[in-house]
Order: C-alpha cells, then sequence, then structure tokens
C-alpha cells in the first residue's frame, strides 16, 4: 500500500514538472506536430478498421436481442448509436490505443533511458519531462478526439451496412434510429471522456518509460506497466465519469 502510495505522489511530481519549465515555444510545437504524426495519423486506419467491424457486431447484437419481439426496427439504430457514443468509441478504442500507444511512448522513452540519451539532454540544459513528454500528452489530448470522432462515423457506418445487408432493417429506419431522441450531451459526455483517456494514457506511459532502469528487458517491463495501469484507471476513471456526468 505504501509503496502504492509513493508511486502516485511521484507520479504527481512528474506531471507537474511537464508544464512546470517552458521550452521554447517554436520547439514544442514542431514536437506536437512530429507527436501528432507519430501517435495520431498512424492510428486512422487502425481505428477506421476496428470500428468498422464493431459496429457491424453492435448492430447483429442489437437484431439478436430484438428477435421476435414487438419493437419497431428503427430501435436497432437507436440502441447502436447509444452504444457506440457512450462506450465503445470512447472507452474500448481508448483501451485499444492504451495498448498500442502506450506501449510504443513507454518503450520510446524507456529506451533513451536506459541509452543515456535523457542524460544528454539534461547535461545540455533542457528539462527531459518537459522535451519529451510535453508534446506527447498535448498531442494526445488534441489528436485522440479526432480519433474517437473517426471511429463514431465509421462504427455506425458498419451498423449501417450489418443492417442492411442481414435484411434487418433499411437504411431509412436505420437513420431514423440514429436521430431518435438524441441528446447533444452524450456527445459532450464522450469527448470529456476522451480527452482525459488521452491524458492517462501519455501521462502514464511517459511516466514509466521515463524511470526505466536497466538494459531490454526493463523497458519491455516498463511497456507492460504502462499498458496495464493505462487501462486500469482507464476503467476506473470511465465508472467515475459516468457516475458524476450520467448518474441520477
Amino acid at each position: 500500500m505504501m509503496r502504492l502510495i509513493a508511486s502516485f505522489g511521484r507520479f504527481l511530481l512528474f506531471v507537474l514538472d511537464v508544464f512546470r519549465k517552458a521550452e521554447s515555444r517554436s520547439m514544442i510545437y514542431r514536437l506536437v506536430i512530429k507527436e501528432i504524426s507519430e501517435l495520431g495519423l498512424k492510428s486512422i486506419l487502425f481505428v477506421t478498421f476496428v470500428s468498422l467491424f464493431m459496429g457491424g457486431v453492435v448492430t447483429l447484437q442489437t437484431v439478436a436481442n430484438m428477435d421476435g419481439s414487438w419493437m419497431p426496427r428503427y430501435l436497432i439504430g437507436f440502441a447502436t448509436r447509444d452504444a457506440i457514443i457512450l462506450e465503445f468509441s470512447p472507452t474500448i478504442i481508448s483501451l485499444l490505443l492504451a495498448g498500442k500507444l502506450g506501449s510504443n511512448i513507454a518503450s520510446s522513452i524507456g529506451t533513451m533511458r536506459v541509452t543515456e540519451q535523457i542524460d544528454a539532454l539534461e547535461v545540455m540544459g533542457v528539462n527531459p519531462i518537459s522535451y519529451l513528454v510535453r508534446p506527447k500528452i498535448i498531442a494526445m489530448m488534441f489528436f485522440n478526439p479526432i480519433l474517437i470522432g473517426i471511429s463514431m462515423i465509421f462504427g455506425l457506418l458498419g451498423g449501417l451496412l450489418a443492417g442492411v445487408l442481414s435484411g434487418d432493417c433499411t437504411i431509412a429506419e436505420f437513420v431514423s434510429g440514429l436521430q431518435y431522441s438524441f441528446i447533444p450531451f452524450k456527445a459532450v459526455y464522450a469527448l470529456i471522456k476522451t480527452i482525459l483517456f488521452a491524458f492517462v494514457i501519455a501521462s502514464i506511459s511517459s511516466f514509466y518509460g521515463f524511470y526505466t532502469k536497466g538494459g531490454a528487458l526493463e523497458v519491455g517491463r516498463s511497456s507492460t506497466y504502462a499498458v496495464v495501469y493505462s487501462s486500469v484507471i482507464i476503467i476506473v476513471l470511465n465508472y467515475v465519469i459516468t457516475k458524476l456526468l450520467l448518474g441520477s
């Protein structure tokens, strides 16, 4: 227990140090653009592929649960929309990105630590935490909502294709379900979760990568810790945010 508290305190100090000493804005801007390309743009195809098929699965499961029911067919689109916007895209995709991007961040920074590149930055008078971590956090908090938006679009498209191709509903019925009783705050709720999850992934993964000790084996261990703890925090935070924003 004490070890957990000590690690949490160390993490808080790490996050404070990320934003404490500012490097030049032009340098941070260039680094953020680079991280957006590495962490964001290269994940678009992955997110699109997963969302397309998972949207189809959500629709087919909805249809299976409605089989033989008196409920109207447009509720297929309604149920698919809420499942994707409220939970699948912001939470499940974030968990997948924690595995894909979290391990990337932890291993890249961990490799710099064990090869003494971080020590070289300190010798040059550069704050390595701010220089290496801040651009990653900014890039993920900026681009993750875009990725989740793409996920929502292709998830709904996958659901539409699955419903129409299986003959369970028409395009008009599915679209009518998408529009039925839509509450804009649900999209805001998803956006809030997405931004917070992006911060969790980037900061925790950077933390474990930055404090890697030893050699290549420890880099792999840091990557594992980054993915595991990021995923656990996302799941717990998902419950807390849902309780605060949607709970009665």
